[in-house]
């Protein structure tokens, strides 16, 4: 397995959330999105200048600032 942060995952790529290294408010929204350790989450698409991402978790999609995918944690498959 092979851990990195949210903004280095390709297109299409899926992984499980291995940590969440935000403090404060930032890291409480990130968290309240359901985005904690032990979730698995597949990379659906970027915008044209790849900021922001669009993620798929728990049956739902959401998009995420590159600023702010960069405080998560992935383990993805080599």
């Amino acid at each position: 397995m092979l851990k990195l942060n949210m903004r280095q995952m390709k297109e299409k790529q899926n992984g499980i959330i291995s940590a969440v290294r935000a403090d404060g408010e930032l890291g409480r929204r990130i968290r309240d999105m359901g985005l904690v350790p032990g979730t698995p989450v597949t990379i659906q698409g970027r915008a044209p200048l790849y900021d922001p991402v669009a993620l798929r978790v728990m049956d739902f999609t959401l998009t995420l600032r590159n600023n702010e995918a960069d405080y998560i944690e992935v383990e993805v498959n080599e």
